[in-house]
């Protein structure tokens, strides 16, 4: 008989939740019914809250059609983006080197597969984010602190500067806000997790 998973508390879900928001933003243009649902964010005095705050006011005030093509600029561009959302770029300088394969053997080990119809290596932040969130909330079987190592191995080393770089560059309130979240958010779970150490 299967053990059933331990029941996912309350900071773990909110995590998930965070981690699949930031997804959400990055891995494509947000949808104007994403939009329209953050308008309802706001926050507390936590730099956590007023991040959300911002958000919130920043997709209140934004044009949807403004944000795609900032989303263009930063992530696509011709040729490429402003910025390169990659666990390798931001580590090695290039695309397609170890980073990846680490990130490949990684997914293995947790019976993910990459997905047929995604033309996006499998380090790319939103992607990372994305496996972070099922972590958290015990949507994937992996033993307990499966997402503290994953954090730690594919995210930690890196994912600070690329959510800096994405506030810095940004031509939108929007983008700017998202970056912003995403510097305060990883830095409370690098907190977070150098403190179960």
């Amino acid at each position: 008989m299967s053990k059933e998973p331990d029941p996912v508390d309350e900071i773990d879900a909110l995590r998930a939740q965070e981690y699949d928001l930031l997804a959400a933003v990055l891995g494509r243009a947000p949808a104007p019914d994403l939009i329209t649902a953050l308008q309802g964010l706001d926050g507390d005095a936590s730099p956590l809250g007023q991040a959300h705050a911002a958000l919130g006011r920043a997709a209140r005030e934004t044009d949807p059609r403004a944000v795609g093509r900032d989303y263009f600029a930063l992530f696509i561009g011709v040729g490429r983006g402003l910025i390169m959302p990659y666990a390798s770029y931001y580590l090695t300088g290039f695309l397609n080197e170890r980073p990846l394969a680490r990130v490949r053997q990684d997914f293995a080990a947790l019976g993910l597969e990459r997905d047929p119809g995604s033309s996006e290596p499998e380090d790319h932040a939103a992607t990372l984010l994305e496996v972070m969130a099922n972590l958290a909330a015990r949507r994937l079987p992996a033993e307990d602190g499966a997402d503290h190592r994953f954090f730690e191995r594919h995210l930690k080393p890196w994912i600070g500067r690329f959510f800096t770089d994405v506030a810095a560059q940004a031509a939108t309130p929007f983008y700017r806000a998202v970056g912003e979240l995403g510097e305060v958010f990883t830095t409370v779970e690098t907190e977070a997790f150098a403190m179960e150490a």
